[in-house]
């Protein structure tokens, strides 16, 4: 977590200084499109220190208010920092609306595209570097920020091009034209923000989380691993909460359960590199379960073995014991 609000506080402080470029292209140029890319990095500023402070947050461990920890307070930032490009678009829109009505003449196009152009080359790199250590890190926030300032060099790239195509041409009504057809993208990446930040907060399954938490425990389940069912995976922050129903021998003792439930513990962490919550609850096998049990010398074995029941995410995420109903086919 201590790397996650380094990098977030490296972030934020680069969104201060590109907004300043970008001020003064405009300033240089008088141009809605280059206006536009301004607009955008006040919602980078406002979300930098946003996500550093919801970052802070959700490393603070649990206590009696929070039994769940403060991840969720990443949700919550990731949100506002949606809601805040959403209502950047929509300024964006109107300011170009009322541009392409005025055209005022715009002037000091190569300086203003000298400007942009290191700020969109700056964003693309360190963009790129963010998202990817948010993945490893299992940081929402620094993904969306780091998806964010790629969002916004490919704006300002566009926006270049654009700016390029004004000089050529003279034709001015082309700035506003590439400044609304931006602002589209700008609304959609802020909606698809919003949708995934309350995702995050319903508790929405992951289903890529899920099919490869599913997948990997069945590569590598063990014999007496009988039964798993009702397996629930939640992301908060960097910490991975999971709970589930294992199925083990009727024999065993408690210190034998507990031995398999850290076995089953350490093979999660060990492929997902999360901190691991995890809830066991753990269910006797029945005489019904013979038929899906591998353990290869069982003296107590009421049934023949017949094959095992794959674990499949239709099977594990129910809440009921395998083997009750006839195996598919």
């Amino acid at each position: 977590m201590k790397a996650a609000i380094q990098l977030q506080k490296q972030l934020s402080i680069l969104s201060v200084i590109l907004f300043l470029f970008k001020i003064g292209a405009y300033y240089a140029t008088h141009s809605v499109a280059v206006l536009t890319d301004a607009l955008e990095s006040t919602v980078n500023v406002i979300a930098g220190f946003m996500g550093l402070y919801s970052l802070y947050l959700s490393s603070k461990p649990r206590d009696v208010n929070h039994p769940y920890g403060h991840g969720k307070a990443e949700f919550v930032s990731s949100a506002i920092e949606g809601a805040l490009i959403f209502i950047a678009g929509i300024m964006i829109i109107n300011e170009s609306v009322h541009q392409l009505l005025d055209q005022p003449k715009l002037k000091s196009l190569n300086i203003g595209m000298l400007l942009i152009g290191i700020t969109g080359l700056v964003n693309f790199l360190f963009g790129t570097y963010i998202a990817r250590k948010g993945k490893s890190l299992k940081s929402l926030v620094l993904q969306s920020g780091g998806k964010h300032l790629r969002v916004d060099a490919y704006s300002t790239f566009a926006i270049l091009v654009g700016l390029g195509l004004v000089k050529i041409t003279h034709w001015l009504w082309l700035d506003s034209v590439v400044a609304l057809l931006f602002a589209i993208v700008i609304i959609y990446t802020g909606y698809k923000v919003i949708r995934k930040s309350l995702a995050g907060i319903m508790d929405e399954a992951d289903t890529q989380l899920l099919q490869e938490m599913v997948q990997y425990l069945q590569d590598h389940r063990k014999d007496n691993w009988i039964d798993l069912h009702n397996l629930r995976v939640i992301q908060y922050g960097s910490k991975l909460h999971v709970d589930t129903h294992m199925t083990l021998p009727w024999f065993y003792d408690i210190a034998q359960a507990e031995q398999e439930i850290h076995s089953l513990e350490a093979l999660i962490d060990n492929h997902f590199n999360s901190k691991i919550e995890l809830f066991v609850h753990i269910d006797a096998c029945k005489p019904y379960s013979c038929k899906l049990c591998a353990m290869p010398s069982c003296d107590k074995r009421m049934q023949t073995f017949v094959a095992l029941q794959p674990w499949t995410m239709r099977n594990v995420w129910e809440n009921a014991k395998h083997g009750k109903e006839p195996m598919p086919v």
